[in-house]
């Protein structure tokens, strides 16, 4: 790549879509534009690059889409992109736009493309962490995570109803195939008995143990959150094997909350966190940022080598597990 001034920035978003997606989306292009920048908008992610589904992008087209829910930019998961081949016709697309930079909106597979691409052609690419799984290293906090945190436990709530009306066992399966901030966040807001995560063993006597303990308190309801990916299997298997070994004959219910998480209009505090980090991202790209992904820590902007935010593992606060033990007494 060129080391002329960048006046030109691509945007896209790929892979799952998260709240809040919009609203970085929004301040990438309004602070590209303040900033003297052409934002052009890549539609459906590695895919539209290919394809050059490209588009120059100004402040209104990005007018009145913080509050909504899913990508504008529509995300897509691109298996061309992944071959040489398809990174060269990305490139080519790039090229004939001559935007000179990129600016990524995705998680851990985003990423990953992002500096393959870097590596191969050069380009600087500035990422922008958007998953409800909350499991890149470098911030605190992902885009998404903390609307699809509120969506968990506004479901368990309307559970927990049910359960204290009939004196029920319920697991509630929440996303999380390699996290488990989701269900962890979710089982202390909505005062849950037990989680049940990837990066913790959990036996299946443990956990019998536990709601047997619960049952014995006399306690209306047992609420067990759990990790889609947990070690101890799939949630409707635990359930049955659990109904078996309870001491007290206790109807035993799943739910599963899934894509719901993913949907609907992001928090307060996605906004925010969308809105500075979309804003950082660009300011990023002019500071001379190349492959870096953005994010906060301790409440500052700080920026992370893509490969270590790829790379290094987001470890779970055990501290939060420990208190939910303390406080289901």
């Amino acid at each position: 790549m060129s080391d002329k001034p960048i006046k030109r920035i691509g945007v896209y978003t790929s892979g799952g879509d998260a709240p809040g997606m919009n609203a970085a989306l929004r301040a990438v292009v309004r602070t590209g534009i303040f900033r003297g920048l052409d934002v052009y908008g890549i539609y459906s992610g590695y895919e539209g690059m290919i394809n050059d589904d490209i588009k120059k992008l100004n402040v209104r087209d990005v007018g009145n889409i913080i509050q909504r829910g899913g990508t504008f930019l529509k995300t897509a998961r691109s298996m061309e992109f992944m071959t040489p081949e398809g990174r060269k016709k990305a490139h080519a697309s790039l090229k004939r736009h001559k935007i000179q930079a990129l600016v990524a909106l995705g998680g851990n597979g985003t990423f990953t493309g992002a500096q393959v691409f870097h590596e191969e052609y050069g380009i600087p690419v500035v990422g922008v962490p958007c998953t409800i799984d909350n499991d890149l290293y470098g911030t605190d906090v992902t885009i998404g995570f903390d609307t699809a945190v509120n969506t968990a436990i506004d479901a368990v709530d309307k559970i927990r109803d049910t359960a204290e009306s009939h004196n029920r066992v319920f697991f509630i399966e929440v996303m999380g195939r390699n996290s488990g901030y989701i269900a962890l966040y979710t089982a202390i807001g909505s005062g849950a008995t037990t989680v049940l995560l990837p990066e913790r063993e959990t036996s299946m006597e443990e956990l019998v143990r536990i709601l047997n303990q619960e049952a014995v308190k006399n306690k209306a309801f047992s609420l067990v959150v759990v990790a889609e990916g947990n070690k101890l299997g799939k949630t409707q298997d635990i359930a049955e094997e659990v109904k078996q070994r309870l001491k007290l004959e206790e109807d035993v219910r799943v739910t599963v909350v899934g894509h719901m998480q993913r949907g609907g209009s992001p928090s307060g505090f996605d906004r925010l966190v969308a809105t500075r980090l979309g804003n950082a991202a660009v300011e990023a790209i002019l500071q001379g940022y190349k492959n870096a992904m953005v994010g906060i820590s301790n409440n500052q902007l700080k920026h992370t080598p893509l490969s270590i935010a790829i790379k290094n593992e987001k470890e779970i606060n055990m501290d939060l597990l420990r208190m939910i033990e303390m406080l289901a007494v």
